[in-house]
């Protein structure tokens, strides 16, 4: 028995990158006047990208 199907670590491993994409964002370009919604705090950041990594990793996946 699996653990985890292929479907659900598509997707885990997809918001896994998205977070660490969103926190290099942020440590990188980021937003220095702490305007920015969603670049101005390391949390956002993380939660975005981790979102669009889930959406992005769904996109590819067999139906």
């Amino acid at each position: 028995m699996k653990i985890l199907s292929k479907k659900i670590m598509v997707s885990l491993i997809g918001a896994f990158l998205g977070g660490v994409a969103g926190y290099l964002y942020y440590y990188f370009i980021g937003c220095s006047t702490g305007s920015c919604t969603i670049t101005s705090r390391p949390f956002n950041s993380i939660t975005y990208g981790a979102i669009m990594g889930y959406l992005l990793a769904s996109v590819f996946e067999k139906k």
